[in-house]
């Protein structure tokens, strides 16, 4: 993993204090800093360009929403963020680990480390139990089962699931199973928490108790938490809202 450059070497960030994508009051080097990023893809009609010169800093504890219209590109930002995808140009650097340089190896490494990942399907593993479901990132990093298996249930009480701990997914409702999605990307302690539509698939009520407790977690562990949602509601209650719109990142208003 290699680390940012110093203040003197790393391009100008005056674009994204003039474009309000950077925290006002903000620390001397942001936890996720982005700069002209380019997403291309090679399809079979020509080339498909997501992002040009995109840029984007997010300080340590801040919680920021993205919205815009379907197929601008908001998952593909996240994956990009999360190590999951690879940029086609610019500088991606996430808690001092520039991601667009990891190899395989080194990202799934940050991935189980660095970032928490919930997605807009849960991906529970349907022959686990929900506590083995979240005991599963510690499981792959190499901790013992007993200790997994503990801290995992700690996460079921601070997600509200204590009594659920052996129930299988599909004996769990939309919004519970959401939730051991939620304590699975949280288990490992990240720093940053990526979430792409995490309320996208429950109904109302259940919606905004699953967002309600995005937020509290996010309060009460110190998290850096980018959400990507089509709710406007939702994404009017983050600290930052921003809209992603002609491969460009600008601040929006709820």
């Amino acid at each position: 993993m290699t680390e940012p450059p110093s203040a003197a070497a790393a391009p100008a960030t005056r674009p994204l204090r003039e474009t309000g994508l950077r925290s006002e009051t903000h620390s001397a080097e942001p936890i996720v800093r982005v700069q002209k990023l380019e997403k291309t893809y090679h399809t079979a009609r020509g080339p498909l360009t997501l992002f040009r010169d995109l840029d984007l800093e997010v300080e340590a504890g801040e919680l920021v929403a993205i919205v815009g219209q379907s197929g601008t590109g908001k998952s593909t930002l996240l994956h990009i963020l999360g190590a999951l995808d690879a940029p086609s140009a610019g500088a991606v650097y996430c808690a001092s680990t520039n991601v667009a340089e990891l190899s395989p190896r080194q990202a799934a490494a940050f991935r189980n480390r660095v970032v928490g990942y919930v997605w807009q399907f849960h991906y529970l593993l349907p022959e686990f139990t929900a506590v083995e479901n979240i005991a599963m990132p510690l499981l792959a990093r190499g901790m013992g089962r007993t200790s997994a298996l503990e801290r995992a249930r700690t996460w079921l009480g601070e997600v509200g699931l204590a009594d659920r701990a052996e129930h299988r997914s599909g004996e769990l409702s939309g919004g519970e199973q959401q939730r051991v999605s939620l304590a699975r990307a949280l288990v490992t302690e990240p720093k940053i928490l990526l979430a792409d539509e995490p309320t996208g698939d429950l109904d109302g009520k259940t919606a905004e108790a699953v967002f309600g407790l995005i937020q509290r977690l996010h309060a009460a562990h110190g998290l850096t938490s980018v959400i990507v949602t089509h709710s406007l509601e939702f994404a009017g209650r983050c600290g930052r809202m921003l809209r992603l719109r002609e491969g460009r990142l600008e601040e929006a208003e709820g």
